[in-house]
């Protein structure tokens, strides 16, 4: 293969233990390449987060190159040719250079080779068949360079057959197109997406939340989001996900006031249900329980909450949330359906308040009530009821000899 280009020497390139691994591989004889995402991020100047190398040395072999040397070695995925090498707190998934015999989704049957060019042929999309060397020397097999620098997310070959070995990356396009794609998406790629998206009810819920999940990540995922919508993609995926427009004035929100993304919080914006809907779609993407219970708040609020909303009214509505995150998203959808112009002073204002919920503990308890001489039983409830619908009247102001106080005062 043909250098095509040179990354200049990066300090996940050079570390120590980047270096540890490659030169235990060398020793064997191992030819070794960093591939895929770390190479694609690298070139594009963005932080590289999983470094992944190929071989063509076999995983066995891998193994006692890496123990050889001192260095951890983890049989990860070693039936499919990975090997984990672990150097200190670095980790490093070490792929067997490989081609597809049969594929049945996320697995295939592989057979392992030594030709680099067969293995990049089996990556899905073009950006993502990059390799490098340690100096720096990138191959660029099937114009992968080319593309991102026009901005176009494409296929590695025929789109339609790529989805067919996993229906998984029709939701990869998207995502990808979310993250590195400018301009027109690719033609051919859509129809392909178009054409193969009755599959995608056969994917596992924790897959496609997965995926769903990084692309709402994206800087502008509402575009993104609204091409799968038109295509009839969403349409066997969640039917209820069509708010673009109030996806797309979230993620501004958000930009203007520096607010990281929020995967539970987009996917409530763009949804256009109600609580059981809300829950329906938790079902369907295998949500955690909180983020389940989270989704349908923020779909059906227990309360209304607004960035207009006075410091008084603001308090009241997060002690009884309970839930600093959950009332911080109820602004920010609140700011974003608010029916004029948001100043963002409100809106930060009100995002501060989410910081009072520490202090916002009421000051006695049952415990304390029992101590004035009541008798157990329902009355010590409902008198804490009141004493603490009092205190919250009160702002929060009142201390334990005030709040002991009105309890004794109400009790007569």
């Amino acid at each position: 293969m043909t250098v095509n280009a040179r990354i200049a020497p990066q300090p996940w390139m050079t570390a120590p233990e980047t270096r540890a691994v490659f030169d235990a591989l060398a020793a064997g004889g191992a030819d070794a390449r960093f591939v895929g995402g770390c190479v694609r991020d690298a070139w594009l100047g963005r932080k590289v987060k999983d470094i992944d190398i190929a071989t063509h040395a076999p995983p066995e072999r891998v193994m006692a190159l890496l123990k050889a040397a001192g260095i951890g070695a983890i049989p990860t995925g070693i039936e499919h040719g990975t090997i984990t090498a672990v150097v200190g707190k670095a980790h490093y998934e070490i792929t067997t250079l490989r081609r597809d015999v049969e594929t049945f989704g996320r697995h295939a049957r592989v057979e392992f080779t030594d030709d680099w060019r067969e293995d990049a042929a089996r990556r899905d999309l073009t950006m993502n068949a990059l390799s490098c060397t340690l100096d720096g020397c990138v191959y660029d097999p099937f114009g992968g360079l080319a593309d991102m620098a026009a901005g176009r997310v494409r296929f590695v070959g025929d789109p339609r057959q790529r989805i067919e070995e996993d229906v998984l990356r029709l939701l990869r396009f998207f995502r990808f197109h979310a993250h590195y794609g400018r301009g027109a998406p690719d033609e051919a790629a859509l129809a392909a997406c178009a054409e193969m998206a009755p599959r995608l009810p056969t994917l596992s819920g924790e897959r496609v939340r997965g995926e769903l999940s990084r692309l709402l990540a994206a800087p502008d995922p509402a575009s993104a989001w609204a091409l799968m919508i038109r295509l009839g993609v969403m349409a066997h995926l969640l039917t209820d996900a069509v708010r673009t427009a109030r996806l797309d004035g979230l993620v501004r929100l958000e930009h203007d006031l520096d607010e990281p993304p929020e995967a539970v919080r987009r996917f409530a914006a763009v949804l256009d249900t109600d609580r059981a809907g809300a829950l329906a779609v938790a079902q369907t993407l295998r949500l955690s329980n909180a983020d389940r219970d989270c989704l349908a708040a923020l779909t059906e609020p227990p309360m209304a909450v607004a960035p207009s909303d006075g410091p008084v009214k603001r308090r009241q509505a997060l002690y009884r949330l309970g839930d600093a995150g959950l009332y911080r998203d109820l602004v920010l959808l609140a700011a974003v359906d608010a029916p004029g112009p948001v100043a963002l002073d409100a809106v930060r204002a009100a995002l501060a308040t989410a910081e009072d919920l520490p202090s916002l503990v009421l000051p006695i308890a049952g415990r304390d009530l029992l101590a004035m001489g009541m008798p157990r039983g329902p009355a010590v409830g409902a008198l804490l009821k009141q004493v603490e619908a009092w205190w919250i009247a009160e702002d929060f102001r009142p201390g334990r000899d005030e709040c002991l106080a009105e309890a004794r005062r109400r009790l007569g």
